[in-house]
């Protein structure tokens, strides 16, 4: 996207199938100004990307250009028969406000349906009570009234809750189009209008036999259309459980202070150096640094532990915790979409309104559908009339086609999967940006591995004492003591070593320092030197055998650091940068999974190699330029084979962008994670195994839903044609026909939705 552009979501109520989405498409893309236009049939969502400079008269303010734009893409839907929640461009209306305001819309949508619904039920029950009673209520009332009340019944239901998809229909046929609205319409109406004509003639002349009335036909498709419309809304509310938890967790309100007053105030008035106080039991409205009071905060949300973290003056806090039990007054660093829960929750929205690669077969497919389908209807209606059946079995026949036809299960399939799987990453801590990011993550053949950060732990950590004169934890405390003034990574270890084991340090004097060789100090009154060989050689201090022996007995690549007391070597310390805990286990898991790990590190050979050999990384590429990584990655992928890489660090920016899959430690940079298609909120590499796993059944769960959409439309338009009348006798009526087809689209959807109980155990 430029600088000149920006994006807008719109809610666009109304659409059923794919042609539907093809035809908000084209209109939105038609509007000057408009740069692309992206429409989501699952989640009932339109991506308009515009530009602001493109747009005619546009003024030189470019807010207010984009929201004319955004303006005349409004109007252009609207003018294509969808609906456009009201007041969707308030600029007050953000995050929870926002989506609240898109929800009411919807579920004033779904209360309409169901009230349409309901009547339609109500009457079509009787109807086919009528139709399946072989003659019964004409012999009770008459055949004349028999003929009036289904008439009534008929037109009651067919151009009442039925006009919605006669509307919708003609409106495509008015834009040269054709969706599952011209099927129904046409189904339900022909049914009617048939029948209309029969009933007339019939009521105006001749009455020796009861006339072939459908009317039952017409108002059960409707019903039955509008029963699969109320299942699918109910399915798709739950795409966006994610999103509607993630946000709901930001409280609507804040306590801000201000010269010592606190008042309540709408949390989206926020910004940035104000200060609010959270209470006990309430959660943060913002992200800030605490300024004073102490307290436990639940960030289950953000991190996955389950335990609350201990948090005081100065320790940074985030939007949507829960604060335990004490008063803390927060600077706001953070508030509104700039949290870190709403740039969550935009990412999952992101990643659920993205179209993955595999759904342009459906979109190919569903250009022509409807155009098939109806030739093929008409065709039906001329074979069976041709053949001697009449003129009521070829319109029966050619109903049951046009009705049983899905194009929605075709427009579901790929949507609402991406929908769903993307949720269950974020449930899981795995942020998708893009559909194509699930696609490409499900066919990932080598996983190329950053070292520092991403296999190791990033922390300097003392790994190895051996001591000589002293005990080891002596060597620890004395070391530690004179070290604890300093800022060194290696400094810092030790220090942090002599803590972990609760050893008392004492303050040192006379302390000098020698940047990259080593510091020399006074702790008990002796004098202490610690640093390199060199640096202990210069000082005056003979290496003895012994120490020589265990310098190469530590681990390789590691720090070490030499000891002397009063001018004698008392030990030495290794300090290495530890292979994370989860690695491991994670590199097994990826080769169970037919994936070949790699690494790719700008540290020394012997580090890496060291490092490599334990977790059982066969490839290693060691002092490697950023720029390199990238060209590392551009020649495996020349290889043919499909690319994840992974890493932490604005240095692995380059060889993230240039990867099939980019995938980013959610503990490393805005710049990695930015460049990244994929990030890894917690559990640090850990949660690789989980987001390819996830990804491939994402993917498996799309395949499954254009397999058997595609099954469903092939074996069934031939069946309600007729295939099967010459070898059993038997007929699908149009009735039926109009099930199967509100229950093919909600099959998609309850297909997918089983993405939401994946775990990394389970697939």
């Amino acid at each position: 996207m430029s600088a000149h552009q920006t994006s807008l979501d719109l809610p666009v109520l109304g659409m059923t199938c794919a042609a539907c989405v093809r035809r908000v498409e084209r209109a939105v893309a038609a509007v000057p100004g408009v740069a692309s236009a992206d429409v989501n049939l699952a989640l009932s969502r339109a991506r308009v990307t515009f530009d602001a400079d493109g747009a005619n008269s546009a003024p030189s303010n470019t807010a207010v250009a984009a929201r004319s734009v955004a303006t005349d893409a409004i109007a252009a839907i609207r003018a294509a028969g969808y609906e456009v929640p009201a007041d969707v461009l308030d600029t007050r209306r953000t995050g929870g406000a926002r989506l609240a305001a898109i929800e009411d819309a919807t579920r004033e949508d779904t209360a309409s349906l169901r009230r349409d619904a309901i009547f339609a039920i109500s009457i079509a029950v009787p109807l086919l009570a009528i139709a399946m009673g072989h003659g019964a209520f004409e012999r009770v009332i008459g055949a004349t009234a028999s003929v009036i009340v289904q008439l009534v019944l008929g037109t009651l239901v067919v151009l009442g809750p039925g006009r919605r998809y006669l509307r919708a229909g003609a409106i495509a046929v008015r834009h040269k189009s054709a969706d599952m609205n011209t099927l129904i319409g046409l189904g339900a109406g022909a049914a009617w209008l048939s029948s209309v004509v029969v009933a007339a003639r019939w009521l105006a002349g001749p009455r020796h036999h009861m006339p072939a009335l459908y009317f039952e036909a017409g108002a059960a498709i409707v019903a039955f259309v509008m029963i699969g419309k109320l299942l699918e809304a109910r399915a798709r509310s739950r795409l966006a459980d994610a999103v509607r938890g993630l946000i709901s967790l930001a409280p609507a309100n804040a306590h801000r202070t201000l010269d010592g007053v606190t008042a309540d105030v709408d949390a989206a008035t926020l910004v940035a150096g104000d200060t609010i106080l959270v209470r006990p039991g309430e959660r943060l409205p913002a992200d800030g640094t605490i300024v004073e009071g102490h307290s436990a905060l639940d960030e289950s949300m953000l991190t996955g532990e389950g335990l609350p973290v201990d948090k005081a003056a100065g320790s940074p806090v985030y939007a949507g915790t829960l604060n335990h039990h004490g008063a803390l007054t927060i600077r706001v660093a953070r508030a509104g979409e700039e949290t870190a829960l709403a740039r969550i929750a935009r990412a999952v929205e992101d990643a659920q309104g993205g179209k993955a690669p595999i759904a342009r077969l459906a979109d190919r497919v569903s250009a022509w559908f409807v155009p098939v389908v109806l030739g093929l209807a008409a065709l039906t209606f001329g074979i069976w009339l041709v053949a001697g059946a009449g003129a009521g079995v070829a319109l029966e026949r050619m109903i049951a086609v046009l009705v049983i036809a899905c194009p929605c299960a075709l427009g579901l399939a790929t949507p609402a999967a991406v929908a769903v799987g993307s949720a269950r990453g974020a449930e899981l801590g795995i942020l998708f940006r893009t559909g194509g990011a699930l696609e490409a993550g499900s066919s990932i053949e080598i996983v190329a591995l950053d070292k520092t950060g991403t296999l190791t732990a990033n922390k300097p950590t003392v790994v190895v004492v051996r001591a000589q004169g002293v005990s080891e934890y002596e060597l620890v405390r004395i070391a530690a003591s004179a070290e604890q003034g300093s800022e060194h990574p290696v400094a810092r270890a030790i220090v942090e070593a002599a803590r972990t084991r609760d050893l008392p340090l004492t303050a040192a004097t006379e302390v000098t320092a020698d940047p990259g060789a080593g510091i020399q100090a006074r702790v008990d009154g002796k004098r202490v030197v610690i640093g390199t060989r060199e640096a202990l050689e210069l000082a005056g201090v003979a290496m003895t055998r012994e120490a020589i022996e265990d310098a190469a007995d530590m681990p390789p690549g590691a720090s070490l650091a030499y000891v002397a007391i009063e001018g004698v070597i008392a030990g030495v310390i290794a300090i290495a940068d530890p292979i994370a805990p989860e690695a491991a286990a994670t590199i097994r898991e990826l080769r169970a999974m037919g994936i070949v790990p790699v690494m790719i590190t700008g540290d020394r050979a012997e580090v890496a190699d060291g490092i490599a050999a334990e977790l059982g990384i066969n490839r290693v590429y060691a002092g490697v330029r950023p720029t390199g990584k990238a060209a590392i990655v551009d020649e495996l992928r020349r290889s043919g084979k499909r690319i994840a890489m992974v890493g932490d660090g604005i240095n692995d920016a380059p060889a993230l962008a240039a990867a099939d899959l980019g995938i980013a430690l959610g503990s490393g940079t805005d710049i990695a994670a930015a460049a990244a298609d994929v990030t890894l909120l917690r559990g640090g590499i850990g949660a690789l195994p989980a987001a390819l796993g996830l990804a491939r059944a994402t993917l498996l769960t799309i395949r499954v839903n254009l397999v058997a959409a595609f099954a469903y439309n092939i074996v069934c338009i031939p069946i309600a044609a007729g295939a099967l009348y010459p070898l059993t006798g038997w007929l699908l009526s149009p009735v039926l026909a109009s099930a199967a087809m509100s229950l093919s689209s909600v099959s998609v959807l309850l297909s997918s939705l089983r993405l939401r109980t994946w775990s990394p155990r389970s697939g």
